[in-house]
């Protein structure tokens, strides 16, 4: 019987963590992932993706990013922090421009909005929360 046909995401996920663990411990940036998995950009990307959704948390190999090394699948656990902690100050940073640039002149305007209390006392939480994580 023929094998049904894999996800293409799945497929560029497998070419993408094939050709990192092949350059363990060295890592690869987009254009070398492309060169050496023969895929697209968008494809290489759809791989990372992939590869970062399913087959990192599968094979317990977690994937990290560097400017200097690009994508690799390091063995170090204070490589994984400092990936992690650079995640989420990213991620803080973002939720900080969204509550001073929007939801805070919200505020100021209808003070009595329900929607704008909630979602500032919600978010005042969560952007507490990811400082303490970028420490």
């Amino acid at each position: 019987m023929p094998r049904a046909a894999r996800p293409l995401a799945e497929h560029y996920g497998d070419l993408v963590r094939a050709s990192l663990i092949e350059a363990r411990p060295a890592g690869l940036h987009t254009r070398q992932l492309v060169a050496a998995t023969r895929l697209k950009k968008s494809q290489v990307v759809r791989g990372v993706r992939q590869v970062r959704d399913v087959a990192a948390a599968e094979h317990l190999t977690p994937i990290i990013y560097t400017r200097k090394d690009g994508y690799l699948f390091s063995d170090d656990p204070s490589d994984w922090i400092e990936y992690e902690k650079r995640q989420f100050r990213e991620i803080l940073g973002r939720l900080t421009r969204m509550i001073t640039g929007t939801l805070d002149p919200h505020l100021a305007r209808c003070p009595d909005d329900e929607w704008a209390q909630l979602a500032v006392a919600q978010l005042t939480g969560v952007r507490a929360t990811l400082a303490q994580l970028t420490k």
